[in-house]
């Protein structure tokens, strides 16, 4: 009996060793096909509806057939995620893999979540400055005749107040300032070409001057806010909201945010799919377009990116067809906490983009060490003549220990691999761009454009400098003849010094060893190098293993190389570039 057990085992172990022999000596990691550039949940999908939603009446018929709205608890939102989920989760391992919407050139597909824009091709400063503006129509305060603006209703949620307005048919809704002159709608404006531009989904949020003199009340406005009784939206609501806003002159500051098209659907939420989306299969802390994310909200210190700040739009194919085909968008909205945002707690306020409002770990540190520890919060400072950007500045920055609000499950789940990509479409913002974004905030002071500039700037360095140290940055890959280039964008933003770049390249051929690359040629920011040409035989398979190609490069920086992977179609066809990888070290 022992020896019948002993034989069965032996049997298990060698099928399982040939297995694994088997699958090492096969190198073809990517099929011989293109990578997804386009995700599925772009299709126009039909919601089943019932034949009885008709009788409803139009607008009624349209709400069944989409998916349902979804309203996310202010309250219940703060508590789970700062109370309940903590505590659930404190004594669990969290396991959990790569994000599952990356396609073979290790980057992310366009989505409803996600579009390529400057981490594609690039974008002009003008195209930065523009954001999402560009695609629809604008305020414009200067031609507005007086009353020309009828204000029809009132700001339901989030800490500025305001109002919406419809001017032409087109809705916006108009916030001010707080306390903090000119921060809050600077950062709405700046935030949401930031994002945009990046490839996420943000508003046209335009900061604008205008006279009280175009707003038209409309009679019997009441609003309802987080907490609180229902309160009328009146004159002197109205007046309220004005005079705690910045002005020059008799003109009022405000940003304008063109409302967003389709038919609202609420919030999304950073965890599980919505059930009555049929394109919606990947699970959100899943996806690297938000698990990346948080590497965005920290240049930023959005430090309020909960699911309450964002907006799901029911996008149909045809608006006015209630039965229409369509698909869900998501959005980035109310970026007005990035850049310092300040409460009226101070000690609150010095901990923002530092620590979780509640936050256990630092809760058990100080408890072990009986709070000896000089955190980031106890050295923060307003910098002087910047004192409304509040705390915000480059100094004890560090994205590895950046923290929102509250624990984010998208963010929570983010590894190295999606951390680096956010950071590759980061590196792509010149200083042009980032000069052109700061300067729709329209300062009234130049010192703090020029303030506001440096600390993005400086930040933008620091998550540069941490994640290009570990995963290659070498990217833009292509082939020309037999040469593969790649850009390195570590050289190409001058993350490190010039002198610390040393190249080195290997090629591997089918099953074979891999051979060291003759040589690697730098011209500007580019490595190339030149593949060998292999005697193959015409009748080969277009993916025989033969056909194969691997070429790992390496900046003399990362530790882990760039990893090409090909077919060698011949010399008349050439080099088919099929998957690339960034491992480490």
């Amino acid at each position: 009996m022992a020896s019948e057990r002993f034989r069965r085992r032996l049997w298990c172990r060698l099928a399982c060793a040939a297995a694994l022999v088997s699958c090492a000596e096969d190198p073809r990691r990517f099929a011989l096909s293109p990578p997804v550039l386009r995700d599925q949940d772009l299709d126009l999908v039909k919601i089943d509806c019932p034949d009885t939603a008709k009788k409803a009446g139009a607008d009624a018929e349209a709400k069944a057939c989409m998916p349902e709205p979804y309203e996310s608890s202010f309250a219940w939102d703060a508590a789970d995620h700062v109370i309940f989920r903590p505590i659930s989760k404190f004594f669990q391992v969290d396991s959990y893999g790569e994000a599952e919407n990356v396609n073979a050139f290790d980057e992310v597909p366009d989505s409803s979540w996600f579009t390529n824009r400057i981490g594609s091709q690039p974008m002009s400063p003008e195209a930065v400055a523009s954001g999402y503006c560009s695609e629809g129509p604008q305020l414009k305060p200067d031609e507005a005749a007086d009353a020309s603006w009828l204000i029809d209703h009132g700001k339901d949620n989030g800490a500025n107040p305001g109002f919406r307005i419809k001017v032409d048919g087109t809705k916006f809704m108009i916030k001010t300032d707080d306390a903090q002159a000119e921060r809050t709608t600077s950062a709405a404006a700046v935030a949401s070409r930031l994002y945009y531009a990046a490839g996420w989904w943000a508003p046209c949020d335009s900061v604008i001057y205008f006279k009280r003199s175009v707003l038209k009340l409309k009679p019997g406005l009441t609003v309802k806010a987080n907490v609180g009784p229902v309160r009328k939206f009146d004159e002197k609501r109205l007046s309220e909201i004005l005079s705690a806003g910045g002005t020059r002159g008799d003109l009022y500051r405000a940003v304008a945010s063109r409302w967003l098209p389709g038919e609202a659907l609420g919030p999304f939420t950073y965890e599980g799919t919505r059930d009555d989306d049929p394109s919606d299969t990947i699970a959100h802390e899943n996806r690297r377009d938000l698990r990346g994310a948080r590497v965005m909200a920290a240049w930023l210190n959005h430090f309020d990116s909960r699911e309450q700040n964002s907006m799901s739009t029911w996008m149909a194919e045809n608006p006015k067809d209630p039965r229409s085909a369509g698909y869900v968008r998501h959005w980035y909205i109310d970026l007005g906490d990035c850049f310092g945002s300040e409460w009226s707690e101070d000690g609150f306020s010095r901990r923002l983009g530092h620590s979780y409002l509640l936050d256990f770990n630092y809760i058990l540190e100080d408890f072990i060490t009986l709070g000896v520890q000089e955190r980031p919060w106890d050295r923060a400072y307003r910098t002087p003549g910047a004192t409304n950007f509040g705390y915000f500045s480059e100094r004890d920055f560090d994205p590895d220990l950046w923290r929102g609000l509250y624990p984010n499950p998208a963010f929570s789940r983010m590894t190295e691999r999606d951390a680096a990509w956010a950071t590759r479409i980061i590196s792509r913002f010149t200083a042009e761009d980032v000069r052109a974004a700061v300067n729709v905030a329209n300062l009234t002071k130049p010192e703090h454009t020029e303030y506001l500039y440096r600390v993005l700037r400086d930040r933008q360095h620091t998550i540069l400098k941490r994640y290009f140290s570990k995963l290659s940055p070498l990217a833009d890959v292509r082939v020309l003849g037999r040469q593969l280039c790649a850009t390195d964008l570590a050289r190409k933003t001058g993350t490190f010094p010039r002198e610390a770049f040393h190249y080195a390249a290997d090629v591997a051929r089918g099953k074979a060893d891999p051979v060291p690359s003759r040589s690697v040629l730098v011209e500007n920011d580019d490595a190339c190098l030149d593949v060998p040409q292999a005697t193959l035989a015409a009748s080969l398979p277009d993916n025989a293993v033969q056909r194969y190609v691997t070429v790992r490069m390496t900046n003399g920086i990362a530790p882990g190389p760039l990893e090409v992977h090909f077919f060698d179609l011949g010399p008349k066809r050439g080099l088919r570039l099929v998957g690339i990888e960034r491992p480490g070290s």
